[in-house]
């Protein structure tokens, strides 16, 4: 997998809309060198890692994998971004090897 790390100053645009016909709200975010658009459980489920992690008195890392779900809350999509259940360490481990390069 390529990673890239995005500056806050990198991001030249984010807007959150409701395209003509649809229900759900979808996310452009626009970068120096792409433009990408999350729909709206994406964003949730980021939005939920973040709140978790931030909010948490001693949590530092929470890993959400997707998964298609065949019981879920009515108007929730079948594919969702779901706890993976591993732990904090081996998800930052991880993540200090892919941004060290």
């Amino acid at each position: 997998m390529s990673l890239r790390v995005y500056r806050n100053e990198d991001v030249k645009r984010v807007i959150a809309f409701i395209p003509p016909g649809h229900r759900h709200v979808r996310v452009l975010i626009e970068l120096p060198d792409t433009a990408i658009v999350l729909q709206e459980a994406a964003v949730t489920g980021i939005v939920r890692a973040y709140v978790d992690v931030a909010t948490h008195p001693v949590r530092r890392a929470v890993e959400l994998v997707s998964r298609r779900l065949s019981e879920r809350k009515t108007g929730y999509a079948e594919s969702q971004l779901v706890e993976s259940g591993r732990s904090e360490e081996e998800v930052i481990k991880e993540l200090e090897k892919l941004l060290s390069g």
